[in-house]
């Protein structure tokens, strides 16, 4: 059999960077597209990076006091019709189930676009009492919003994901909880995607459907359009007074309880490729691959190589996630290509004058020129290679979006600024939804979040109309 020595080829960033994107995903058989327009069915690789992302979140959660649960999937249109606003926002993505079998239902079925009401009308059949507040529940399902324009991962007709529903006895216990799964949201994507977020509040024309407030990490991709990566909403009563959620208060009298709800989604699956990745393929964090060592035994048909190669796995499996590929009729470089085009962060190669010299050969994903170990306390080297490789990761994206982070004190500077070099633009906003609007209009920015972290940028006056500010924000075109 003839050996192969080219891997596919993906489209360079720079020539087209949606189809690099999906070069990455479709040649690394992340998903693959369904019957169905806008549904994905993800492959093995694709969802083991989701099953650590999962894992990460689902520790944190039950941690801080979170149990998960499973609601139905189905939701009668008239539970949707008791909250307004919150079904006007949803109405134009929602898909209904009308038949069952080959009968007419009485009434329509959503498909959950979100769970607000199917939970809330649970919560008002089992809350009673104030002793058992506060309701700590989370569940990991998928949603199906019939989008009109997808793009794998970014935007699907279904997606995987997780929504968080408590009740409180108080408002500020509520906003606590609020802003307590933001941090969590965000200590995760930093500490285990290695993608730095910033963190604020949305503005009321970006807020969800029915919230009293929402908050949000926001990432910044390499080709500078912003990614909302998750978000928390602090929905006051709205739902619990639309549902008739109450409970006997401390004082004897009946009150409605605090709810929030919080969501991150499979979304980040593709935060993680447009930040990471390069012309090569993907980039993983150590903390996400599904694979973090792959071993590459070279000229694995002389004696004692393949043996050693399994001996090393052995050993270092027991810590990490590794993978031998003893693969035949493909050559060493052809195999060197392809794992460091699946994203792995460290390949290693062993071969008969390594063994003789009682080393590896290592190679990092992240960059690094190759290097030797020996193969004493190689477990203990793997370890501090995967830290720095996770750390500089982080890094590097920290630095690509500071270096794409640009301040405008009026809209002629950022209409300059965006299209001449797309990223985040902090600006002076007055707060009106009417500068807001034109921002869009003018330039396809949204406004992505005003930070907790405001910041003096040399100005005081609004970006658009030049009234006094009352917050700094950040706008980016976005996904």
């Amino acid at each position: 059999m003839a050996k192969k020595e080219k891997v596919l080829e993906i489209t360079p960033r720079s020539e087209d960077f949606a189809q690099w994107y999906t070069d990455v995903i479709l040649k690394n058989e992340l998903v693959d597209y369904s019957p169905v327009k806008g549904f994905m069915t993800i492959r093995p690789y694709g969802y083991g990076i989701w099953e650590n992302i999962q894992a990460a979140y689902d520790k944190r959660f039950k941690e801080t006091g979170h149990k998960n649960m499973y609601f139905p999937l189905l939701i009668p249109e008239s539970l949707l019709q008791k909250e307004a606003e919150h079904v006007e926002g949803f109405a134009p993505e929602v898909a209904w189930v009308t038949h069952g079998g080959n009968e007419e239902l009485a009434e329509r079925l959503a498909i959950r676009p979100t769970s607000e009401t199917i939970i809330c009308s649970m919560y008002s059949k089992w809350l009673k009492s104030w002793r058992e507040l506060p309701y700590l529940y989370n569940q990991w399902c998928s949603v199906v919003r019939w989008e009109k324009s997808t793009r794998p991962f970014l935007r699907t007709a279904e997606f995987l994901w997780q929504e968080g529903h408590t009740l409180h006895e108080t408002y500020d216990e509520a906003q606590e909880e609020t802003l307590k799964m933001l941090g969590i949201y965000q200590e995760v994507a930093e500490e285990y995607l290695a993608i730095p977020m910033v963190v604020g509040k949305k503005s009321e024309k970006e807020k969800f459907a029915g919230a009293f407030s929402t908050y949000t990490m926001e990432a910044l991709m390499h080709d500078g359009k912003a990614l909302q990566s998750g978000t928390s909403h602090n929905l006051g009563q709205h739902f619990t007074k639309a549902f008739d959620i109450t409970f006997t208060g401390r004082e004897g009298d009946i009150e409605y309880p605090y709810h929030t709800s919080w969501g991150i989604s499979t979304r980040l699956i593709g935060g993680l490729i447009m930040v990471h990745s390069d012309d090569n393929g993907l980039v993983l964090p150590p903390k996400i691959a599904p694979i973090q060592v792959v071993i590459i035994p070279v000229a694995q048909h002389k004696e004692g190589v393949l043996d050693k190669a399994y001996e090393i796995k052995a050993e270092l499996e027991k810590e990490y996630r590794v993978e031998i590929d003893d693969s035949e009729g493909y050559s060493p470089g052809w195999k060197f290509n392809q794992w460091e085009m699946k994203g792995v962060p460290i390949r290693l190669e062993i071969g008969p004058r390594d063994i003789a010299n009682n080393q590896v050969v290592i190679a990092r994903r992240d960059g690094e020129e190759k290097t030797t170990l020996p193969m004493e306390n190689l477990e203990e080297n793997i370890k501090k290679l995967l830290d720095d490789i996770q750390q500089s990761l982080f890094d590097k994206a920290l630095k690509a979006r500071e270096e794409k982070t640009f301040i405008a004190k009026d809209m002629e500077e950022f209409s300059n600024t965006i299209n001449a070099t797309p990223g985040f633009i902090k600006a002076m906003w007055c707060g009106e939804r009417e500068c807001e609007d034109k921002i869009k209009e003018d330039t396809g920015a949204t406004l992505r979040c005003i930070p907790f972290e405001q910041e003096d940028i040399g100005s005081t006056k609004c970006v658009c109309c030049s009234k006094e500010a009352k917050d700094m924000a950040y706008f980016a075109r976005a996904y």
